[in-house]
């Protein structure tokens, strides 16, 4: 299915991969609905490579896979179809929610007990408050980039108090 059977991150919506220091983690799975190589308007060039092509919706990957799962799905629900706010960073259904809420709850599917989830969110069209409102309440978060990129933090604890 992968190249990196004993992976023990999955960044479940990695586009070009942006915030990683180390485009290349070898301890990592990235994974992508769509490969893209394009020249944007301004002339920079956007490379999309996942090492998986899958919807975050349903992830291709056992319950408790990984420690970690980083997931920085599309914020945008209004965007030209093809402008380059679109081709990079996607762009969300009508029904966001819906969208958001399953691909939540497949990160949490795929994280170990005690596993940490990174969900990164920008409010440019849609408020943190309504997206915590669907996926429910962090442990904690911050803001960072004027304000309206937000960095929350989850983790999945066994509800059953079973084994951590």
């Amino acid at each position: 299915m992968h190249s990196k059977p004993g992976a023990a991150i999955l960044d479940a919506t990695c586009g070009s991969r942006m915030i990683w220091f180390d485009k290349e983690c070898k301890d990592a799975i990235f994974m992508d609905n769509r490969k893209l190589d394009d020249i944007l308007c301004d002339g920079r060039v956007l490379n999309i490579h996942p090492d998986i092509v899958a919807d975050f919706r349903y992830m291709p990957f056992e319950n408790g896979r990984f420690s970690l799962v980083v997931f920085d799905p599309p914020h945008l629900i209004q965007a030209g179809t093809n402008s380059w706010l679109a081709k990079k960073y996607g762009v969300l259904s009508d029904d966001w929610r819906a969208d958001i809420k399953a691909g939540f709850s497949e990160c949490m599917r795929v994280l170990k007990n005690c596993g940490v989830l990174i969900f990164k969110w920008s409010e440019a069209q849609i408020s943190v408050g309504d997206v915590i409102g669907v996926v429910g309440r962090p442990l904690f978060g911050t803001r960072i980039g004027g304000g309206k990129t937000i960095w929350l933090v989850f983790m999945k604890i066994p509800e059953d108090g079973g084994e951590r």
